[in-house]
C-alpha cells in the first residue's frame, strides 16, 4: 500500500466494491422497498403498511405495564400516524438502547376544511400545501386522494380515490404556453400561488335546478360512496398525492423514482433492519414519526412525549430511570440528504456533498448559515459511526446540505440530542428532494439498511 493509499481518504462507489451476490441482494431489497413506497402514500398508510410487515415478522402490540424478555418484538402505534418498534435486548435498559428514527410524512397538498366549490360549471377542491414544496411541480400531474373523515355521527372512515386501476384521478390545471406570457415573466416562486393550487374534480351539472349544480353532483357521488355530507369535511384529513407507483429509473435500473423517498426510504431501511434483528445485545428501537416536514410539533411528531412514555414503560419494568437509559443510548437520525447534481453544481460544495451510489450519507450537522438549529454531532460520535460502518463493510460517505449560506434544513436529530441521546444524521442521498418524483440509488438505500442493521446488532 502506498503512502497515498494509506493517508488519503476517498469515498468509493458502491458498485466498485459490492460482489455480484451483494448487487443481487441490493436489487432484491429494492423490490421490497418499491412495494412499500407505492403503498405508503401518506403517513397513515406508511404506518399501516409497516405494521402489516412487522406483524408478519412476529411483532406484537406493546402492552404498557408488561415486563418483556430479551428477544421479544413489540410495536406501539401513535394515533395512526406514528409508530415505535422495539426488539428487547440482552442488556438492561440502563445500558442504553440503539435507536434509528425516521419520519413518514412527506410534502403534499392537503384539502382545506371547506374545500368544495364550483366556478364556471367546474368543481374544485381548495387546498393548503403541507411542507416545503416547489408549487410549480404540482400542476398538471395526476393526483390521488387519501384521507380519514370523522363523520357527524361519530363514525370514522377512510377515503382512497385514484390509486386503483380504473379509478378516476385528479389534476391542478396550468396555463397553455400560448397565454402564459405574463406568467412567464414572474419569478419561479411567484408564478404559482398557494391559493391557486385548486384540484379539478368534476364538470357534469346535476339535473336539480338551482345554484352550484356541479358541486351538488359531486356531493351526491361522495355521499353515495362514503356517506359523507359537506359538513364532514370540517373534521377530515384528506391529502392529494402523486398518482403513480415507484419505478426503476435508468437503463441499468440502478435508480428508483417515486413520491416520498424523503423520508420513507430511510423509514423502510430501519424497518427492514429491525425486522431482521434477533436477540440484540442492546434493545433496538425503530421510530417512524410524523410532522417532521412542518417542524415535528404535535402529538404525532418527535416533540411529542409519546416516545418518552414508551421508553419510560420499558425502563420502569426494570426499575431503571429513563434518563439513565437516554444518557447511554445512541440514535441514528435516519433522514435523507441531498445528492450532488451536476446539472446544478453551483449550489453544492462538491468535496463535502453526498453523491449517488456512494452509500449511506453521514451528516455531522444540518441547520443553516452558521449551523443554526443543528444537532452537530461530536467528533466522538462521528468516530463511533465511522468504525461501525467500516467494521461491517457498509459503504458510507459524509456530506452536508449544500454550500455555506446557500440554504439549509433540519431533521429530528436535535430533538433526540435534547433528550441527552448521542445522535447523528444518517440516510440516503436524494435527487429532486421534495418534488412529486424524487430519485434515489438502490445501492444507497441498501447500504442504509445494512448500516441500520449493523447498529441494531452492535454495542456502538
Amino acid at each position: 500500500m502506498s503512502a497515498r493509499d494509506e493517508l488519503f481518504f476517498s469515498p468509493k462507489n458502491a458498485y466498485e466494491i459490492m460482489s455480484e451476490a451483494e448487487v443481487a441482494e441490493c436489487f432484491a431489497y429494492a423490490e421490497g422497498y418499491k412495494k412499500y413506497l407505492s403503498a405508503a402514500k401518506t403517513e397513515r398508510l406508511a404506518v399501516k403498511e409497516a405494521v402489516k410487515l412487522a406483524e408478519a415478522r412476529g411483532f406484537k402490540p406493546f402492552e404498557y405495564g408488561k415486563t418483556y424478555a430479551p428477544g421479544d418484538k413489540v410495536y406501539d402505534v401513535n394515533r395512526g400516524k406514528a409508530l415505535t418498534l422495539a426488539v428487547i435486548g440482552k442488556q438492561p435498559m440502563s445500558a442504553g438502547v440503539n435507536i434509528a428514527g425516521a419520519h413518514v410524512d412527506a410534502p403534499r397538498v392537503d384539502l382545506k376544511q371547506m374545500p368544495l366549490y364550483e366556478d364556471s360549471q367546474m368543481a374544485f377542491f381548495k387546498t393548503h400545501y403541507y411542507g416545503g414544496i416547489r408549487k410549480y411541480q404540482w400542476v398538471t400531474i395526476p393526483l390521488e386522494l387519501h384521507g380519514t373523515v370523522a363523520k357527524r355521527d361519530g363514525s370514522v372512515i377512510d377515503i382512497s380515490i385514484g390509486a386503483e386501476p380504473g379509478e378516476p384521478q385528479f389534476i391542478i390545471s396550468d396555463l397553455l404556453p400560448h397565454l402564459a406570457g405574463d406568467q412567464g415573466k414572474k419569478p419561479l416562486n411567484e408564478a404559482f400561488s398557494g391559493e391557486g393550487l385548486n384540484i379539478l374534480i368534476g364538470s357534469i351539472p346535476d339535473k336539480e335546478e338551482g345554484a352550484d349544480r356541479v358541486k351538488l353532483a359531486i356531493m351526491k357521488i361522495l355521499n353515495e360512496k362514503y356517506g359523507i355530507i359537506e359538513e364532514d369535511f370540517l373534521s377530515a384529513e384528506i391529502e392529494a398525492v402523486p398518482a403513480y407507483p415507484a419505478r426503476d429509473i435508468g437503463l441499468d435500473r440502478s435508480l428508483i423514482g417515486g413520491y416520498g423517498h424523503d423520508d420513507r426510504v430511510c423509514a423502510y431501511a430501519e424497518l427492514a433492519a429491525i425486522m431482521d434483528t434477533e436477540n440484540p445485545e442492546k434493545t433496538a428501537v425503530c421510530l417512524l414519526v410524523d410532522k417532521e416536514e412542518v417542524g415535528s410539533q404535535g402529538v404525532s411528531g418527535m416533540m411529542s412525549t409519546h416516545f418518552d412514555r414508551f421508553m419510560e414503560a420499558l425502563c420502569k419494568a426494570e426499575g431503571t430511570s429513563v434518563y439513565d437509559c437516554y444518557a447511554n443510548s445512541v440514535c441514528l437520525s435516519a433522514d435523507v440528504c441531498n445528492a450532488y447534481d451536476p446539472n446544478f453544481p453551483e449550489v453544492s460544495e462538491k468535496r463535502n456533498n453526498c453523491q449517488l451510489n456512494y452509500g449511506i450519507g453521514i451528516i455531522k450537522f444540518t441547520g443553516s448559515r452558521g449551523k443554526s438549529g443543528s444537532n452537530d454531532a461530536s467528533a466522538e460520535m462521528v468516530g463511533r459511526v465511522r468504525k461501525l460502518m467500516n467494521d461491517n463493510n457498509v459503504v458510507w460517505q459524509m456530506g452536508e446540505l449544500g454550500k455555506v449560506d446557500q440554504g439549509g434544513g433540519g431533521t429530528i436529530a436535535y430533538l433526540m440530542g435534547n433528550r441527552d441521546i448521542d445522535t447523528i444524521d444518517a440516510g440516503v442521498p436524494v435527487l429532486n428532494m421534495h418534488a412529486p418524483m424524487e430519485v434515489i440509488s438502490k445501492a444507497d438505500a441498501y447500504m442504509t439498511y445494512r448500516g441500520f442493521k449493523a447498529m441494531y446488532n452492535s454495542c456502538i
